[in-house]
């Protein structure tokens, strides 16, 4: 049996929720970033990570594309549907060529409750709404149109029979 460390960074607790779910399911040890030391993770057989999408990057993504893992598979957390979103952009931004030929990553959808963001979040929020809203209609993307339904909300994407792909694929590992 292998050993299987999941580690998070999560802001609003959505990614925190999804890795408890997996670490759970795959009877692995669970860790917040902040508190997570390499040489703790060396003795894991599968590192999985989990952060949260944020303009155009992974929360807490640098720790594993300067450190080498046995194996790692990561899994995003974000607002926008991960069955219309293409994540290619962020995933060449944060890792490099030969880092993404050697792991596997994972979408999931979270949610977003604007009374609990930043200050900042909040105003990077309101820019990009503002962004969106001077495209013409035929130009929105579907990630545009989420941010456009969901501005201002408390909504929450999250759901446990998401992380099923992740942990099957973790399971043949």
């Amino acid at each position: 049996m292998k050993k299987i460390a999941v580690v998070y960074k999560s802001k609003y607790g959505k990614t925190k929720q999804y890795a408890g779910w997996i670490a759970e399911a795959l009877n692995a040890s669970l860790f917040e970033n902040k508190n997570v030391k390499l040489y703790q993770l060396n003795d894991y057989d599968v590192v999985i990570y989990g952060g949260g999408l944020y303009a155009g990057g992974i929360s807490g993504a640098k720790f594993f594309t300067k450190n080498s893992f046995k194996t790692l598979v990561v899994f995003t957390v974000g607002v926008a549907d991960p069955s219309i979103s293409n994540y290619t952009q962020i995933l060449e931004k944060v890792f490099s060529t030969e880092q993404l030929s050697k792991i596997k990553v994972f979408h999931l959808r979270g949610g977003i409750d604007y009374s609990r963001l930043s200050f900042a979040h909040k105003a990077m929020m309101a820019v990009m709404k503002k962004i969106i809203e001077k495209k013409p209609l035929a130009e929105r993307e579907s990630d545009d149109i989420g941010v456009l339904e969901t501005y201002g909300k408390n909504i929450d994407f999250s759901n446990k029979a998401t992380i099923e792909p992740l942990v099957e694929y973790v399971r043949t590992l």
